[in-house]
């Protein structure tokens, strides 16, 4: 959660957009319709989503664990390693990178002993030492874009680097890599990728140990990489589509003049130029040190003009593609390709951080409000389980949550009427009838309705006591509408 520095010098929906509606309103009953899966299987490439805490009224830990579990979200990357929303998520089945803030460097880099009090308190206990213990800290990050964020502390990070491994490693725990999450902007020149290197003030006295160190400990390099500012920062040389995994016509593909590689997006090429940076700089181990991209993602809102490429479609379409690539794709970089090279990925992030400062865009790179609810919905049918079931126009119509009983009961008493829904199966014995409740029967009646007229403008209104949904329904898992959460979509028309 640094300052997300796109860095280097360069030489690029879904929320079911009704346009007749005057007013959406978006409402979450947190229900099992997936949205972040990582993939199947150990050492198999997964993405995962950044939790960042900077939220008006943040979801309680345990509220945020059963959130996540509805969500099927099994990888995230916190800022810090709060015990109480890692003893949440134990429960959950989740990992968890857990994260030094970067005012806690000085003290960790200072101290071995230090750092040996916060493996014990902070990681020990979630690390899974024991049959007793749950294991959900997958990784150490260490600060977050201290090259840029906080330069003063850069002497202390290494340090603090090797003070945690010698912790983790003394408590039988080296299994868990530590590292730090460094910007993109410590890479120059890097496109084409072939000529990028690592900025001169930083490579042998800091990036050169931190890699030898990495390849001895077993660490991925972490690495904060965002095609948005890489489009943002090119002044029109980078088609948008390139940015957004979208094909291009193979005469618009970036071919690189030094290796004839040809890249069909932006991320690869990033991925590419840091690979040659490292290959450059003949670090001891280096080249053998895979990368982790701990933080990308695309803003959804943004100032009209000073943010022309911020919005929903693109993000929807940037993360949506980006899911693809790593998880069904598994493609690598055109210089390292195949799936063993594919790096995985960390979404930037999970909520819309209301409170932070900055440009508009700051506070709009979530995939949730605050409150839960979707600010888009991907687009990542089949991509290895990630939203397996596409809900691209797949809306229903139930009984609105905080609508009159009355007023339900006389609006499905006209869909079932005048309306002339097919309200048969919510009948006494047949498939629907139970549980026998008017807002289940509503629910059920709403969306006969709603679907026999083609989910045409208005037909789910029902003097508002009904409202869109992506959960149908007509499945007859009508008991979940009082139990669990459905991703709705208050319409006012």
């Amino acid at each position: 959660m640094g300052s997300r520095s796109g860095g280097g010098s360069v030489s690029g929906s879904c929320l079911l957009l009704f346009p007749f509606l005057l007013l959406l309103h978006l409402i979450s009953l947190r229900c099992p319709s997936a949205v972040l899966v990582s993939a199947a299987g150990s050492g198999e490439p997964y993405v995962g989503v950044t939790i960042g805490t900077q939220v008006t009224n943040l979801l309680s830990p345990s509220d945020l664990a059963s959130f996540l579990r509805a969500q099927r979200i099994t990888r995230v990357r916190l800022y810090d390693a709060d015990p109480r929303l890692l003893s949440a998520l134990a429960a959950s089945g989740v990992r968890a990178i857990v994260g030094v803030p970067n005012d806690e460097l000085l003290a960790l880099g200072s101290s071995p002993a230090t750092a040996a009090s916060w493996v014990s308190r902070r990681v020990v206990p979630f690390a899974g030492v024991n049959s007793s213990t749950p294991n959900v800290v997958s990784a150490i990050a260490v600060g977050d874009e201290v090259p840029t964020a906080l330069p003063s502390a850069l002497p202390v990070l290494l340090p603090a680097i090797r003070s945690l491994a010698a912790a983790l490693a003394a408590a039988n725990l080296s299994s868990i890599p530590v590292s730090t999450p460094l910007p993109f902007s410590v890479v120059v020149d890097p496109f084409p990728p072939s000529q990028a290197f690592f900025n001169q003030s930083l490579d042998k006295s800091f990036v050169a140990p931190l890699l030898a160190h990495l390849a001895n400990t077993s660490a991925p390099l972490m690495l904060n990489l965002y095609p948005y500012y890489s489009l943002m920062q090119s002044k029109g040389v980078i088609p948008l589509d390139n940015a957004l995994f979208r094909p291009l016509p193979p005469s618009m593909e970036m071919v690189d003049p030094n290796t004839l590689l040809r890249y069909t997006n932006v991320f690869d090429a990033m991925l590419d130029a840091v690979r040659v940076a490292v290959r450059n700089l003949n670090a001891t181990g280096g080249a053998g040190v895979p990368i982790l991209v701990t933080e990308t993602g695309w803003p959804s809102y943004g100032d009209r003009r000073a943010e022309p490429y911020a919005g929903r479609d693109n993000a929807d379409a940037y993360n949506s593609n980006l899911i693809k690539h790593v998880l069904e794709e598994k493609a690598g970089t055109p210089m390292a390709p195949g799936a063993g090279a594919q790096s995985s990925a960390y979404i930037y992030e999970l909520f819309n951080e209301d409170l932070r400062a900055g440009p508009v865009s700051e506070a709009n790179w979530g995939l949730f409000y605050g409150n839960g609810t979707p600010v888009y919905l991907l687009h990542v049918s089949g991509a290895d389980g990630f939203l397996g079931n596409d809900t691209t126009d797949r809306t229903f119509c139930v009984a609105a949550d905080d609508a009159d009983q009355k007023a339900v009961q006389a609006a499905m008493d006209w869909a079932c009427g005048p309306g002339r829904a097919d309200c048969t199966a919510i009948q006494p014995g047949q498939a629907c009838y139970q549980p026998d409740d008017v807002r289940s029967h509503a629910s059920f009646a709403f969306d006969a309705y709603y679907q026999s007229q083609g989910r045409a403008a208005g037909s789910c209104y029902f003097q508002g006591a009904g409202m869109v949904t992506t959960v149908d329904p007509s499945e007859c898992h009508l008991a979940f509408f009082s139990a669990c959460s459905i991703v709705t979509i208050r319409v006012y028309y």
